[in-house]
């Protein structure tokens, strides 16, 4: 089911006039901003529930910028503004996992640019799983606070699950509101396909 704008990914042109380069690097630069911003100040209003723009912000970096070590760049320097206000991480290995696990989802990105439903569902809830996994398990590997035995990783998931609870909840509705939003916000309010179509005319 289509439901969304296709998304054509900014910078990817490289026989553009200068001017329409040039509106597209400021473009670029505008999203990137706009999108650390709003992953610092969603981190900050409430990590206790997990309900943060984290993996929709990686998503949409991901399917609008054709320069992937930029995307990569998006959530990780998101991230990293927010921590500066919140606890650190337990050692350096735990911070490492926290933070692939929260830019992995920018190389899904470009497989969601045809703006159909259901890929963008589950490109969100495969980064809030991916997360709750990959997290938990360094937690249980790298830390003294659970048995290194299957029912000490089992009891470290189990312990886990109060705080994902949220957290595909969160995914799902920052995925779906940035991906109907930002096409449109690049593109002045029309779809790609008919901005393409209309100065093809």
């Amino acid at each position: 089911m289509k439901l969304f704008p296709d998304i054509s990914p900014l910078g990817e042109s490289h026989t553009a006039p200068a001017r329409g380069f040039a509106a597209a690097s400021w473009r670029s630069v505008a999203l990137i901003a706009g999108l650390v911003a709003l992953g610092v100040a969603g981190r900050c209003w409430q990590p206790a529930w997990n309900v943060t723009p984290m993996a929709g912000i990686a998503l949409i970096a991901g399917a609008c910028l054709s320069n992937r070590a930029v995307a990569l760049a998006v959530p990780v320097a998101a991230l990293a503004l927010g921590n500066l206000g919140l606890p650190g991480y337990d050692s350096p290995g735990m911070a490492a996992v926290v933070y692939a696990a929260t830019a992995w989802p920018v190389l899904l990105g470009p497989l969601l640019r045809g703006g159909r439903l259901l890929p963008l569902l589950g490109g969100a809830v495969a980064s809030s799983l991916v997360f709750f996994v990959t997290t938990n398990f360094a937690h249980w590997l790298l830390t003294s606070d659970y048995p290194r035995t299957a029912a000490g990783l089992a009891e470290c998931y189990l312990m886990a699950l109060p705080f994902y609870r949220w957290m595909p909840v969160g995914d799902l509705a920052w995925t779906v509101g940035l991906f109907a939003l930002v096409p449109r916000l690049l593109t002045g309010g029309l779809p790609a396909v008919a901005r393409r179509g209309a100065s093809a005319a």
